[in-house]
């Protein structure tokens, strides 16, 4: 069972990158953040669409090996906590993404926040996330065990409290960021979206087990979030 649900699940991973690139307007003059860029590998296809490439791109994370590995692909990388307040001036950026971060952190009122105030007038942010709301994280309760999105939890192993996690009682390689503390049902995570100020954009849902394409008919009750939200103009 662990296999099929690691298959669906990276099928429904698949949808959402797709997800992600249908939100972003590539404009070479754009100012570009990626919090959370790993080692740069999707961050370089997230500012790359044609023969256009965002040239200012930054990224922000708090890993040293893979800071290294994205700095190496031309990302201007700062090492940070994304608890804490981010290391840029008001109005700083076009474009915010934040793919697979947002369930990692103990404030995310201030990290939203944050996100405003960096973000340009009329600019935009990315958010993807799991979703509590989903099918499969619902089923899971009923039979007792965590949550999918909610089973990284230990410092030790992945998948705690639930058999069926993909990754079961794995070794967790990074135990100080890779926890998840904070998961969001749908209307959750529009309202603090919308909350610091954003306006919701639009709204993809990507995975919905066993059958994965109905998430685009039902994204409330999807895998996995994305939505685009702009800051108004004042």
């Amino acid at each position: 069972m662990r296999k099929i649900i690691k298959k669906l699940r990276d099928e429904a991973a698949r949808k959402y990158l797709k997800d992600i690139l249908s939100c972003i307007e590539v404009n070479k003059e754009h100012v570009f953040l990626d919090c959370g860029c790993d080692d740069g590998e999707w961050t370089s296809k997230i500012i790359k669409k044609g023969d256009f490439r965002i040239q200012n791109c930054y990224g922000i994370e708090i890993i040293s090996e893979r800071i290294k590995l994205a700095k190496e692909k031309g990302i201007k990388v700062i090492k940070r906590d994304l608890n804490n307040a981010l290391p840029f001036k008001g109005n700083s950026f076009d474009i915010i993404h934040t793919n697979q971060v947002i369930e990692h952190l103990y404030n995310t009122h201030e990290f939203l926040r944050e996100l405003f105030r960096i973000t340009k007038t009329g600019g935009y942010i990315v958010i993807c996330t799991e979703n509590l709301a989903s099918w499969h994280n619902i089923f899971s309760l009923l039979f007792g065990y965590q949550p999918f999105s909610l089973t990284n939890i230990s410092p030790t192993y992945f998948g705690i409290g639930n058999p069926m996690a993909p990754h079961y009682k794995e070794k967790m390689p990074n135990p100080n960021s890779w926890q998840h503390i904070r998961v969001f049902a749908y209307r959750g995570l529009l309202e603090h979206v919308e909350e610091v100020g954003f306006k919701i954009e639009k709204v993809s849902g990507a995975g919905y087990y066993p059958l994965n394409f109905l998430s685009k008919l039902d994204p409330r009750h999807s895998a996995f979030l994305t939505i685009k939200a702009r800051k108004p103009s004042q």
